[in-house]
């Protein structure tokens, strides 16, 4: 959905699994009862904010913020995974 490749999984069934895109890896473990938090759980900074956050709702993703330009500097969004994790997207301005 977001443009990465599976590069390693480990178990049966598969309970580890490493992600790549361009120079950006994602580690994800599989955690069986697992209940998202009510708050950011992954900050990813990318280079094209806009591009990620039109691909997201293109998806059917939730946003939960809004994409805005903040005080601190960046150009940011956060958006809901499938399992209810928030992700915190940002480019500097």
């Amino acid at each position: 959905m977001l443009g990465f490749t599976k590069t390693f999984e480990n178990g049966n069934p598969v309970g580890f699994v490493i992600l790549k895109r361009d120079q950006a890896e994602l580690h994800l473990t599989l955690q069986p009862g697992h209940k998202p938090a009510p708050f950011n759980v992954a900050h990813m900074m990318v280079h094209d904010v806009d591009a990620l956050h039109a691909i997201c709702q293109r998806q059917g993703l939730r946003i939960i913020k809004k994409l805005q330009n903040k005080d601190y500097g960046l150009r940011a969004f956060v958006f809901e995974d499938p399992d209810g994790n928030r992700i915190d997207v940002g480019q500097p301005l």
